[in-house]
């Protein structure tokens, strides 16, 4: 009996206290679900939090002049290792405020680690192509996803408290503030919706939009 009682107080110890789940559904303003949008809950106030769940690693690849994944989300202080499956040489670049960097990389190169030390999103492009562009967001928060297909991300185990939904998508017109929406996390699941104005541009009209403001 005293066993089995030790095995539930090590149990609860053990889970999260008063954590709940945030359900996060982004869609455009005619309803279609938002892929490649990242999420990120941030606390609204200054209280410990647990240890990040977002990668320290990113891999981004060069391919058919095109660089993939277009976005790519790493936490703070991790970093992006730029990989060239090309047939052609690639000039890499961003003259972004979270980071500056620029190198050339031959086909079938691997980069060094970019390590990115300060939270933001970073445009990175290709002096050589134009058209080519990806984004790195660089999430502070231990709770950062990337929407889904269906434009959905879940977080679980969130401590209980004060929270914003924030959301970066990269067609979002440059210099408006990002949609933005209050959490109220309690051991009860909550579900949001948040609708985002997103532009219909090409690549390169996001390449030359964007490379300015990140």
């Amino acid at each position: 009996m005293i066993r089995a009682s030790l095995v539930l107080v090590f149990a609860f110890a053990a889970s999260p206290a008063l954590a709940g789940s945030v359900s996060v559904t982004v869609a455009d303003t005619n309803g279609t679900p938002a892929a490649n949008a990242v999420v990120e809950l941030v606390s609204d106030v200054h209280a410990e939090l647990p240890a990040s769940r977002v990668a320290g690693e990113a891999i981004i690849d060069q391919r058919h002049e095109t660089f993939i994944p277009l976005v790519s989300l790493i936490r703070k202080g991790g970093h992006v290792v730029f990989t060239n499956n090309d047939t052609t040489k690639h000039q890499v670049y961003s003259f972004s405020a979270i980071k500056q960097f620029e190198f050339e990389i031959g086909q079938g190169q691997r980069s060094v680690p970019v390590v990115f030390d300060a939270p933001g999103v970073s445009a990175i492009g290709c002096n050589i192509h134009d058209q080519m562009i990806t984004y790195v967001y660089v999430a502070a928060s231990p709770f950062a996803a990337m929407t889904d297909a269906k434009g959905r991300v879940e977080f679980d185990d969130v401590p209980a408290g004060a929270y914003h939904a924030n959301v970066w998508h990269p067609q979002l017109t440059p210099g408006k503030p990002a949609p933005s929406q209050a959490v109220a996390v309690s051991t009860a699941p909550v579900a949001i919706a948040i609708p985002v104005s997103l532009m219909a541009v090409s690549m390169s009209g996001m390449k030359h939009m964007h490379m300015g403001k990140y």
